[in-house]
């Protein structure tokens, strides 16, 4: 297997599992509206269904080694467990065409849960595997996945609602997509038995091993303390919340302020997913030096500016700048958090990352429920309840920017650097 081949289909199976397992509801919401078959807070509900599932599927995937250990279990396969992931994100996504909708959040939740195994089994192994290569940059082109889901799946149902398909259509399209791509990648992801190691420890410890070795000082690890720790994985936290209102309801916005006969109404999702690309090609291929916490809180501030574009300058210019703008950040958010994870806690880089990630998550699955309430308490006006969810959202943004400034004060590198 060469490693081209292996970047690419790490491209194609998070593409699957966030494009369409997690993000196609975006751009398929405004058909399910224009059909009747549900309201905006049903809406909001069922996308934080979706969330919780992957919140659910993170934290056990983090307390997953330890209970195979105790229980004296056999290691589990990652590219078996991708496979299982990718099979039941297309099944999931084909079952939402049947016109049940009283298992639809039961579907968006088994989709989260889906997702989040094919994130962390697939990145996890691709990562491994090419860093045993000596192909570890080729990781950059892996995480463009999510934003080509993104783009695919945006200009898919753009094309869709221009030929007057049904929501039920778009969910039908959709997961046959997610079947062929599977289909697409399925030879690569085999068993890894004899290949370096199975399960998912190993694959962690592959990669925190040639991270430490290309990046970290020789020495044994520094362990930060706790509160530390605890700062970073709060501030990460609001990072899911303050981007997700926008991730879950963009098109809807830009059809609450936009004339109906916008060309650009299904546009705006494709371009965020633009900025996604962007921003992890740049995240993962330029250096960066000094306090990396000061890089994040300037990328959190971008997305911040982003929203508040959108709100402020409510045109199609506007709109366009602003979800090109959210999405640069989003892939560096992660990646350099990751990178601080490692710094704070080089011996359980794992865990802490389970961590950071859990805190990410109900960030992300509290924003929707927001928006519920906040339509509520607008009697159901739609552009209130919009505006002030951005709003909130743009603060929370702001408030994490200060509190990774504040860290990098309280916390200086050159001390911890010394401490070595």
């Amino acid at each position: 297997m060469t490693p081209l081949r292996l970047a690419v289909a790490g491209l194609i199976a998070l593409a699957v599992a966030m494009g369409i397992g997690r993000f196609a509801f975006t751009p398929i919401l405004p058909m399910m509206l224009s059909d009747g078959v549900v309201d905006l807070q049903g809406a909001s509900w069922l996308a934080s269904a979706n969330y919780i599932g992957y919140l659910s599927g993170a934290a056990a995937l983090t307390l997953q080694p330890m209970l195979w250990r105790r229980l004296g279990w056999r290691a589990v396969d990652p590219p078996a467990l991708v496979r299982v992931g990718l099979v039941a994100t297309g099944v999931l996504t084909l079952a939402m065409a049947l016109p049940l909708d009283w298992t639809w959040p039961t579907l968006r939740f088994a989709a989260g849960l889906a997702s989040a195994l094919v994130f962390v089994y697939s990145s996890g192994w691709c990562l491994a595997r090419l860093a045993a290569m000596g192909r570890a940059s080729l990781g950059g082109m892996m995480f463009a996945g999510p934003g080509a889901g993104i783009v695919a799946s945006g200009l898919l149902a753009h094309e869709l609602v221009g030929l007057r398909r049904t929501a039920a259509d778009a969910w039908l399209v959709f997961g046959i997509a997610a079947c062929v791509l599977t289909a697409f990648v399925w030879r690569t992801f085999k068993t890894s038995t004899g290949q370096g190691g199975s399960g998912r420890t190993s694959t962690i410890a592959a990669t925190a091993r040639s991270a430490a070795t290309t990046s970290a000082p020789q020495g044994p690890p520094v362990e930060h303390g706790r509160v530390e720790v605890a700062t970073l994985a709060f501030a990460y936290g609001l990072s899911g919340f303050g981007y997700i209102v926008t991730a879950t309801f963009l098109p809807v916005i830009a059809r609450a302020a936009l004339p109906a006969d916008s060309p650009w109404l299904d546009l705006f999702w494709p371009i965020f997913g633009a900025g996604v690309i962007a921003g992890a090609l740049l995240a993962t291929r330029v250096r960066v030096s000094g306090d990396l916490r000061l890089v994040i809180a300037v990328a959190y501030v971008v997305q911040a500016i982003a929203i508040a574009i959108g709100v402020g300058v409510p045109t199609a210019a506007g709109f366009a700048v602003g979800s090109l703008l959210l999405g640069l950040p989003f892939t560096a958010i992660t990646y350099f958090a990751l990178q601080e994870v490692r710094r704070l806690r080089p011996a359980h880089v794992a865990a802490t990352t389970g961590l950071v990630t859990v805190l990410w998550s109900i960030g992300q699955a509290a924003g929707p429920p927001m928006v519920a309430a906040l339509l509520r308490g607008a009697s159901g006006n739609a552009g209130i309840a919009f505006t002030r969810s951005l709003a909130i959202a743009a603060a929370a943004l702001v408030v994490g920017a200060a509190i990774f400034v504040f860290s990098s004060r309280a916390w200086p590198r050159q001390r911890a650097a010394a401490a070595r």
